[in-house]
């Protein structure tokens, strides 16, 4: 069995996560992450000990957030992302975030019960900027269904 892991990365406008422009972000941050936690579908998230995932900072940038979940399939995440209160934290990405340029986001196949490391959500992130979609690392736009198993080895160019 397999289920759906995702990455997003986004630059945020303010300097750090308590510049006042991200105000609206940060108090609403516990809501939207208890709102996926009890989404159907929903299976874990980073977070650290704030209950969130602000405090990592893997890019070595203080501009930078990155939140990693994994998911039973295509359609929870689909659904908890579109069809949810987060669908207006899409809707204000550009008040909160740079336009970013590439991908900001890539979803992968990984075994029942594997939680992804930071560093491998970044590889996966980098490959699909780097090369475009593939089943390693795709997007909602073209989604590789899981098939024949999880694609662990980078593919080669």
């Amino acid at each position: 069995m397999y289920q759906l892991a995702q990455i997003n990365i986004a630059r945020m406008k303010g300097v750090d996560i308590q510049d006042p422009i991200m105000k609206e972000f940060v108090d609403n941050l516990d809501h939207v992450n208890q709102l996926a936690e009890n989404s159907k579908g929903f299976i874990w998230r980073l977070k650290d000990e704030d209950n969130n995932a602000v405090g990592f900072n893997p890019l070595n940038d203080v501009q930078m957030i990155v939140n990693i979940s994994v998911w039973e399939d295509v359609e929870s995440l689909q659904h908890y992302t579109y069809k949810t209160f987060h669908s207006y934290f899409l809707k204000k990405r550009k008040d909160w975030f740079q336009k970013y340029g590439k991908s900001h986001y890539a979803l992968w196949w990984i075994r029942k019960g594997d939680y992804p490391e930071i560093e491998e959500a970044l590889q996966r992130l980098n490959y699909l900027q780097e090369n475009g979609v593939s089943p390693y690392a795709f997007t909602f736009q073209k989604i590789y269904q899981n098939t024949d198993g999880v694609v662990d080895v980078l593919p080669k160019n």
